[in-house]
This record gives C-alpha cells, sequence and structure tokens, in this order.
C-alpha cells in the first residue's frame, strides 16, 4: 500500500502536478460544460425558466458544498496519514467518510421538503417563476444522495492519486445528463416534455449513475485505501479531523449561495433581468473557476503526502507551480470575457435588454480572475495542510466580507454596475490576505516565494 503511493515523494513536482491536474480539469472542464449546456437548454423555455432555475442555485449549490467539503476533509486526512505511513487511521478517515455521507443524505431529504418553498418565495412573488424553481428544487434536494456519495468516492480515490478514474466517471456522469437534457425537457423520443423538472431529472439520473459506477469500480480491485466495516464506530479524532478541514471548506463553497441570494435580493430591486444576469454569469464562471479547482484537486494530495513525510520543499515547489498554472487559466478568461462577451452571452439565446446587461457584468467582473489566482490556490493549500481556518478566512474575504457590503454601498451610487465592481475588490482584498497569511504560516516554511 506504502509503495502505491510513494511516486507522490519521488516524481519531479512539475510532471507530477500535471500527471494529476490534468485529468481534473478535464473533467471540471466537462462539468461546467454540462452547467452551461443545462442552461441553455433551459433558457430555450423563456426568460422566466431561467431565472427560476438561477433562484434554485443556491440550494443546489449547498448540496455540492457540502459533498466536497466533506470530501476535502477526507481526502486531507487519507493524503496526510498515507504520507507519514499511518495505513490504518487512513482507512478509518476513509470509512467514516462515507458513513457521514450518509447522514448528509437524510439531511438533505428533510430540507428539501420543508425548506424549498419558503426559501424561494424570499425572492420572487411571480406565481410561474416559484412553482418551476419549487419543481426544480424538490427533485435536486431530496435526491441528492447520489450526489453526496459520488463526491465522497470522488475525493478518497483524489486522496490516492487515481485522478483518471474521477475523470471518466465524472465525464461519464455530465454525459448522461447532457443526453437526457432535452429528451426530458422537452419531450423527445416518447417522453412528456417536463420542462425545468426534466432538467433536474436528468442532473440527478447523472450523478446517481456516476455513484454506482464509483461502487463497481471500488469492488473490482485493491486500492491504497480500504472502506471496512470494523470501521464503522466513531473515532472522535478522526471525525474531529475530517470536520475541522470539512466544516471550513463547505462554508467556502456555501458562501456562493448566501452571496447569490443577498445579490438577488439587491438585484431585484432593479429588475429580474438582472437577477437572470447574475445567474448565467456563475454557470459562466464555472467554466473559468473549475479547471483552476482542477489544478487544486491536484495538488491537494502532493500537498498532503508530502506535508505528512515532511517533504516541505516538495510542497513549496507544488504551491509555485499551482499557482503559475491557475493564473494561466484566469488570464485566459479575462481575455475571452474582455473580447468575446457578445459570443458568450448569445449562448443563452439573451434578447438585446439581457445581452446589454450582461455584457457590462462580464466585463467588470473578469477584471478580478487573474487576481483571484492567488485566493483559489492558497485557499486549497491551508486545506491540504490540515488548516480549515486560515481557508475559510481566505474565502470569507473573496466572496462575503468584501463583496456584500461594498454591493450594497456601490448599488446606491452607480445601480447594478455597482454590484458587478464589488467581485473584483473582493479578489484584491482576499489576495492581500492569503498572501500574508501563508507567508507567517509556521515561519513561512510553505510560502512559495
Amino acid at each position: 500500500m506504502e509503495k502505491e503511493n510513494s511516486f507522490m515523494r519521488t516524481r519531479p513536482v512539475f510532471s507530477l502536478l500535471v500527471s494529476m491536474s490534468v485529468p481534473m480539469m478535464l473533467s471540471m472542464l466537462i462539468q461546467s460544460l454540462y452547467n452551461i449546456v443545462d442552461s441553455i437548454y433551459v433558457s430555450r423555455l423563456g426568460t422566466d425558466a431561467l431565472t427560476a432555475v438561477s433562484l434554485a442555485y443556491p440550494l443546489q449549490n449547498a448540496i455540492v458544498s457540502v459533498g466536497v467539503g466533506i470530501g476535502v476533509g477526507i481526502s486531507s486526512a487519507i493524503s496526510i496519514h498515507l504520507g507519514s505511513g499511518d495505513q490504518e487511521k487512513a482507512d478509518r478517515a476513509a470509512t467514516l467518510g462515507v458513513v457521514l455521507t450518509f447522514f448528509h443524505c437524510i439531511l438533505f431529504i428533510l430540507a428539501g421538503i420543508f425548506i424549498t418553498r419558503p426559501f424561494l418565495r424570499l425572492f420572487t412573488d411571480d406565481p410561474a417563476i416559484l412553482k418551476d424553481a419549487c419543481d426544480y428544487t424538490y427533485i435536486v434536494l431530496c435526491l441528492s444522495f447520489g450526489s453526496l456519495l459520488q463526491l465522497a468516492f470522488e475525493k478518497i480515490f483524489q486522496s490516492i492519486g487515481k485522478m483518471k478514474i474521477t475523470m471518466y466517471l465524472l465525464i461519464v456522469g455530465c454525459v448522461i445528463n447532457i443526453i437526457l437534457d432535452p429528451i426530458l425537457i422537452f419531450g423527445l423520443l416518447g417522453f412528456p416534455a417536463l420542462g425545468v423538472a426534466g432538467a433536474a431529472i436528468a442532473t440527478v439520473i447523472g450523478q446517481i449513475c456516476a455513484f454506482l459506477l464509483y461502487v463497481v469500480v471500488y469492488l473490482r480491485k485493491t486500492y491504497a485505501v480500504r472502506i471496512r466495516i470494523k470501521y464503522v464506530k466513531p473515532d472522535w479524532k478522526i471525525i474531529g479531523q475530517i470536520y475541522s478541514v470539512g466544516i471550513p471548506s463547505t462554508i467556502m463553497m456555501l458562501l456562493p449561495s448566501v452571496l447569490i441570494s443577498i445579490l438577488n435580493r439587491i438585484l431585484a430591486a432593479f429588475s429580474d433581468l438582472y437577477v437572470a444576469v447574475l445567474g448565467v454569469y456563475f454557470k459562466l464562471q464555472t467554466f473559468i473557476y473549475m479547471p483552476a479547482n482542477g489544478i487544486v484537486q491536484g495538488m491537494r494530495p502532493i500537498v498532503g503526502y508530502n506535508y505528512g513525510a515532511g517533504e516541505y520543499k516538495r510542497v513549496r515547489s507544488t504551491i509555485r507551480y499551482s499557482l503559475a498554472c491557475a493564473a494561466a487559466i484566469m488570464l485566459l478568461g479575462t481575455l475571452l470575457s474582455l473580447i468575446l462577451p457578445e459570443q458568450i452571452f448569445a449562448l443563452f439565446d439573451a434578447d438585446a435588454e439581457l445581452m446589454g446587461a450582461g455584457v457590462t457584468a462580464l466585463r467588470i467582473i473578469c477584471l478580478g480572475f487573474l487576481i483571484s489566482a492567488v485566493g483559489v490556490i492558497y485557499s486549497g493549500t491551508f486545506e491540504a495542510l490540515g488548516n480549515g481556518r486560515d481557508s475559510l478566512i481566505i474565502s470569507l474575504l473573496r466572496q462575503f466580507v468584501i463583496t456584500i457590503p461594498l454591493s450594497c454601498i456601490l448599488s446606491n451610487f452607480f445601480g447594478p454596475v455597482g454590484v458587478w465592481i464589488a467581485f473584483p475588490a473582493g479578489e484584491l482584498c482576499a489576495a492581500v490576505v492569503a498572501f500574508f497569511l501563508l507567508k507567517t504560516y509556521k515561519k513561512g516554511a510553505f510560502s512559495p516565494l
């Protein structure tokens, strides 16, 4: 088992990072494509349908936030224990991670039943939009077990460096979703036209299929960590280790949901049009940030394993290369947003009004893309080191502490444009703080510069 993961300590850092990040970047790009295709299909039903799905996004994102957040805690614990040579604790972390995920599945079923309609009614009084938003949200919340369990297994496989497996299975789930979307939304091949609900059903079917494939792959071979029945009993130290990283990571990923909910209320005071613009933007930005997140996912097990093994020089090199790669992706995203915003919004059948508002928003917000590479990579670094607190501080600055107050203030003077300006301002503040946090952490032992 130890030999199987020793490559994280011996291979050249850059080639190792590329080999582990590229599969995740490709899978993240595919997932981003699926998110955008989903919105493109829904946009064919009209702006009201697109607004309904945008309103549902915060609750849908909550599922992914909990799944990925706790998954990051599982992955961090496994990587650190494997790096220090403690196989039993690595197996315990994997087993307890799956048990905790089953508990989270029950919580989301209850949330779907009792929270959906009261939450969505906060943001719209339009009966048609509310109905579509509820139909979509009930399905994705109450059937979220596929997403949560898929993410738990994904992080377990990533923690042992099996990035190609996670890439293949994520792509399979996304492709199933993309194929089913038009069939269920518009009623092709003899199926009834389900509209927005059809998009939700296609989503959960893709997630459940991906989870079942993870189970099949896991059972066919012995991997560097094993899920064992004897470790199901509580080990509070390992549970604490998982949640110490997982809870801040979950909060970090929930921040966009909170951010969107608050910004929706600010923007709705001007027009529902700007709510649709914000929803489209958050679909588009995943196409940029998910590849960067692929780098973070490739980086985490390398940093965690070498941190556990005491190889601090390799940790610094990994962070340095990750930062450079993420900056290149963000620069490309900035250039595309500045040069081709009309073509991007045309994908969503944008009318003249939506096009004008959307182009303005994209050109302003993209000014923060490049500097955000620091916050994204440094936040992932602290997660890999088992320091959820500093990771959360960076994320709070990026998506809450600066952006929301600035949006409230600037929107009084500049209208919706003030909200767009708050995005790059938050990224700049977070990058500065992130730099100094890592520079002072353990006397700068992991500072890449």
